[in-house]
């Protein structure tokens, strides 16, 4: 848990996608992401946590479906949803936060 606050104590915005392999729009959330990562690079860091590995991370969030983006900055939740976000309004968002 101590990484993970350290992870999300950036000056950077953090993305954090809590997921579980099993679910399915899960796996539609993987290349959008991607797609993110790869047209914010060096604007965002993009974290996925499996929520059956680290159950600790997703109570402390109060994770309750999957999937569950949630955005940091400076250790600060900014922002968070569940269900699948497109790329478009991801990168909208981020931009936002900049």
């Amino acid at each position: 848990m101590s990484k993970f606050k350290e992870l999300i104590n950036s000056e950077l915005p953090v993305l954090v996608d809590f997921y579980a392999t099993w679910c399915g729009p899960c796996k539609m959330m993987s290349p959008i992401l991607e797609d993110v990562a790869a047209k914010m690079k060096g604007q965002v860091k993009i974290v996925k946590v499996d929520v059956d590995k680290n159950p600790n991370a997703a109570e402390a969030y109060q994770v309750r479906g999957v999937p569950t983006l949630i955005l940091f900055k400076n250790g600060k939740q900014l922002w968070r949803q569940s269900g699948v976000v497109q790329a478009n309004q991801l990168i909208q968002l981020i931009n936002q936060h900049n």
